[in-house]
């Protein structure tokens, strides 16, 4: 099968989106070939079998900005449509909503993959044009239709191994945005200062430009706790050894998102708490809270307390979920769905 893949970025030095690399190159063992397109094109290393077009982000924003770039992607749909027997969308609705009625009037198939806990009447009418939607949660917008596939998360395990993990330190490791919730671990950890509970944390990414000033508010709030240090954002091939040093790892989105970051911290002995209804069903109360900041600090407490032994265990018990949500294990139910 001849798969067009559409993205926002092909990038190994993107801090949130390089791990869309992986899944394209992992793709590309499963399929005769791949006409990659993406919004931004950067350094990458993709098989023979993938071309790679780009709608030229990298370069500026064209004078008619998203309108251009629509224009630039629907005659790049057209003029491949010889290459590709089937289209997969990651995430970006935009494009089945521009190319959509074209691609079911020439008879191609299309599938959007879309995992958040929003959406609106754009996105039920981009899901018209898909054959098929996937999600990994079952609170995601998209999990509504009849059409949708619960998929795996899609964690490159084998990139995260365990190190040892400074006792007491957490990591929240994110896209700087309002939808990830920082502000949560930030009012938790001044309540542990308040009970008089040791610990640091490193709040690790960068904002995109329209929440730099949400990110300057999150400073703020946390500039009174010395215990919390802010650093920039790294690519996700940088991430393993952050994983590792730390003690547990903090996710605060809501349900319906299912970050990966949950499993790759897993993967690399880092015990995850988060607020995710799914991660909560899969794993237990244990490694889980109920989103608040009150309910991250007594769940934080109970698990700083705990002997070491316990610790390992709850770790055993994280990263064989892990597994079971692994890149390969994604990337083969994705092929079948494709053919």
């Amino acid at each position: 099968m001849r798969l067009l893949f559409v993205t926002q970025a092909l990038d190994l030095d993107d801090p949130v989106l390089s791990v869309y690399h992986t899944w394209v190159a992992e793709l590309a063992k499963r399929v005769e070939s791949i006409e990659a397109v993406c919004l931004k094109e950067g350094r990458h290393a993709l098989p023979q079998n993938v071309q790679v077009h780009t709608l030229g982000k990298e370069q500026g924003r064209p004078m008619f900005g998203g309108l251009s770039y629509a224009l630039r992607f629907k005659l790049l749909a057209w003029k491949l449509r010889k290459n590709y027997d089937a289209v997969f969308v990651h995430m970006n609705q935009e494009y089945l909503l521009i190319a959509g009625p074209m691609w079911k009037l020439i008879g191609k198939r299309a599938y959007l993959w879309r995992n958040h806990y929003a959406g609106s009447w754009l996105t039920d009418l981009a899901a018209l044009f898909a054959d098929r939607v996937f999600c990994t949660s079952a609170h995601s917008y998209t999990a509504q239709y009849a059409k949708t596939k619960l998929m795996p998360v899609g964690v490159d395990i084998s990139r995260f191994s365990p190190g040892t993990p400074v006792p007491g330190s957490l990591l929240f490791l994110a896209r700087m945005a309002h939808s990830k919730r920082a502000e949560v671990l930030i009012d938790a950890l001044a309540l542990l200062k308040e009970r008089g509970v040791s610990v640091t944390a490193d709040v690790v990414g960068s904002p995109l430009p329209e929440n730099a000033s949400y990110y300057e508010t999150l400073k703020q709030r946390a500039s009174s706790n010395s215990s919390i240090r802010f650093m920039p954002g790294v690519p996700n091939h940088e991430t393993s050894d952050l994983y590792a040093s730390h003690d547990m790892f903090v996710n605060c989105s809501r349900s319906g998102m299912y970050d990966k970051t949950i499993f790759e911290a897993a993967a690399s002995g880092s015990l995850p708490v988060a607020a995710s209804d799914d991660w909560a069903k899969a794993i237990g109360e244990e490694l889980s809270f109920d989103g608040t900041a009150s309910s991250l600090a007594a769940r934080l407490e109970i698990l700083l307390s705990l002997p070491e032994a316990e610790k390992e265990a709850l770790r055993a018990k994280a990263r064989h979920l892990a597994e079971s949500q692994s890149l390969p294990v994604l990337m083969d139910a994705l092929a079948k769905e494709l053919v």
